[in-house]
């Protein structure tokens, strides 16, 4: 698993910057990126989305997106990282929301989770379904969001590699 440092490097790299849209980890990913010296460089900020209508009213989520798919869904997560984008004026949006438990919401199990990382010319979103306690559901949900931006930033080296004739 890549660590919050060499995921800052690679945007550094890019020179591109960071912002978080987070409802179930409640500021964790960004509380991670930022541990990282030098992390102002390359982080904007972050919205906590944790109340449904601190996501229409930080991130723009569409209340008709909401009542549509849910609050915890692939269309919310997705908005959500798109809205901080904007807010934040920043290259990269990450956005998480689910369920940490230990009960169901709205009929969704806890360990639910939709994280969406959006770039200049990428995107990722994925359903995941942790196990274990509340502060671990949040923990590895923070891990995985770190993780997914570390891979698309990967992947737009690569191609940024690609087209400039640069690659081995």
């Amino acid at each position: 698993m890549p660590t919050p440092a060499e995921t800052l490097r690679l945007l550094g790299h890019a020179g591109q910057t960071v912002a978080t849209c987070e409802s179930i980890t409640g500021g964790l990913i960004c509380s991670v990126l930022t541990s990282v010296p030098g992390s102002s460089e390359v982080v904007k900020g972050g919205l906590i989305t944790y109340a449904t209508e601190m996501k229409t009213s930080l991130a723009g989520v569409s209340p008709d997106i909401i009542e549509t798919h849910g609050v915890v869904s692939a269309q919310v997560a997705e908005a959500m990282a798109e809205g901080v984008r904007q807010v934040c004026r920043a290259d990269w949006g990450v956005a998480v929301t689910g369920v940490a438990g230990p009960g169901p919401y709205e009929g969704i199990s806890a360990g639910t989770v939709w994280l969406c990382v959006i770039g200049p010319s990428s995107r990722s979103t994925v359903q995941l379904h942790e196990s274990g306690n509340r502060a671990q559901v949040r923990a590895r949900t923070a891990d995985a969001a770190v993780t997914a931006l570390y891979h698309l930033l990967q992947d737009e080296e690569k191609n940024r590699k690609l087209e400039s004739g640069t690659v081995n």
